[in-house]
């Protein structure tokens, strides 16, 4: 907890001089005022977040946490369980989708067993398990507060290695079989929407069996209570070990001023927890894309975030963060690359 504590004191609100000044700059450079769009607005928010009037985010990563989840046994997924195991040492091959994404994106990807159902043996999967996946929601809470907040803080501690390191940007993602139920239970507590509204396919659950997806939610929430007010509350009571790590890896990259992309639906389930808990968060947070999982629009909704774009992904893993590494690192080079109307000489 005081790891937590003292990562809530760090984060601070945007610096506003960086912010006036790139400002000032993107409008001079040699375009017509606003030509292009939110990659603008994007330079600006960086400087805010870096404090830097030309910031650079030339060092990437994306943190994958991975976690299994005792609702599974409800039968709200179409995969075997084991595919969580069998995919997480893949992550540090390099052969799963994030990673050819973060490839041709020049960025690492580390990979965190947070609490998968069996032990991993790999050298590259960093071993921070809280245990062997959470407990069945529909039964009792996912998690203990404690747990929650160790999920929490094994986040923090893994982005401040990160940028420890030099890593000036940071992407999250995830690996877990049913994990998006977890990320529907928190959408519909912290929106208060029906499950069946928010609740999708996943990994491919076929559409006659989701009012069942949406009925073990319901029966989740009816059981723990979760209280929408504390998103600690609500990450132990429906959440997920992954879901977790990854709003800490939030709350880690706002404390230390660097920008944060966040991918699809779980990932922003995990922005939902971290804005919960301090609100500030969300100036730091980069939404990639929409995902199409069915819930992804709500929750990114319930926090403000307009996605860069939308392309019907709904993988996970990081992989929508990684593609939007691209666009992100293009607006530093706007501001570093392009020059004035006045450097150019012209006078309008």
């Amino acid at each position: 907890m005081e790891k937590l504590q003292q990562t809530l004191q760090m984060i601070s609100e945007l610096n506003q001089e960086a912010m006036t000044k790139t400002r000032a700059r993107v409008d001079a450079l040699i375009k017509p005022p606003g030509s292009l769009g939110r990659l603008e607005d994007l330079a600006v928010q960086l400087a805010g977040i870096t404090g830097n009037p030309f910031p650079v985010v030339d060092k990437k990563v994306v943190i994958v946490m991975s976690a299994d989840h005792g609702v599974y046994q409800e039968g709200i997924a179409p995969n075997p369980q084991i595919i969580t195991a069998i995919q997480t040492p893949n992550f540090a091959k390099g052969v799963t989708g994030v990673c050819a994404f973060a490839k041709q994106a020049g960025a690492e990807v580390v990979i965190v067993d947070i609490g998968v159902a069996v032990d991993i043996e790999h050298p590259g999967v960093l071993q921070r398990k809280i245990r062997y996946g959470t407990s069945n929601m529909a039964e009792g809470p996912a998690m203990s507060r404690e747990e929650a907040i160790q999920a929490l803080e094994i986040g923090i501690e893994v982005a401040e290695a990160q940028i420890k390191a030099g890593k000036n940007l940071i992407g999250t993602g995830e690996m877990g079989i049913g994990n998006t139920t977890a990320s529907a239970a928190i959408v519909a507590v912290m929106g208060n929407y029906d499950p069946l509204e928010v609740v999708g396919i996943g990994a491919g659950l076929p559409t006659d069996q989701l009012s069942h997806k949406a009925n073990v939610i319901c029966k989740a929430i009816a059981h723990n209570k979760p209280d929408s007010k504390d998103g600690i509350d609500v990450l132990a009571k429906v959440g997920g070990f992954e879901i977790g790590g990854m709003a800490g890896t939030m709350l880690a990259a706002a404390a230390h001023g660097v920008p944060v992309v966040v991918d699809g639906f779980i990932s922003t389930a995990a922005a939902i927890i971290a804005c919960s808990i301090e609100t500030k968060v969300k100036n730091y947070l980069i939404p990639s894309h929409c995902s199409a999982e069915k819930g992804g629009k709500a929750a990114l909704n319930l926090i403000g975030l307009q996605p860069m774009f939308d392309m019907g992904m709904r993988l996970g893993e990081g992989s929508g963060a990684a593609i939007a590494f691209n666009i992100v690192e293009a607006a530093t080079y706007m501001v570093k690359e392009m020059i004035t109307l006045e450097e150019s000489g012209i006078i309008l």
